[in-house]
């Protein structure tokens, strides 16, 4: 199973909602919690697995600063407000 499926993410989730998702699973499967024990211990390991995944994927991701690149990636608050409601 992908890291991202496991962990019920978005395209484009924020690191914030990667850590609450993660911490959200991670409380419904706990094996000291979990009814079922070997299967909790089993999808803890994986959540576990698929958070390390994800999470060094951010932390070794090179971001650009260039101008271009950064103009194509941020919008102006006017730009967001169409982007979202416009017909």
């Amino acid at each position: 199973m992908k890291s991202k499926t496991l962990l019920g993410l978005r395209n484009t989730p924020t690191l914030k909602e990667i850590k609450y998702n993660y911490k959200a699973l991670m409380k419904q499967w706990h094996p000291d919690k979990h009814p079922d024990k070997e299967k909790a211990t089993q999808m803890s390991s994986q959540i576990n697995e698929a958070y390390k995944i994800i999470m060094e994927y951010i932390n070794n991701y090179e971001y650009s600063f260039e101008e271009e690149y950064v103009k194509k990636k941020t919008q102006t608050p006017q730009e967001w407000w169409e982007d979202k409601f416009k017909s």
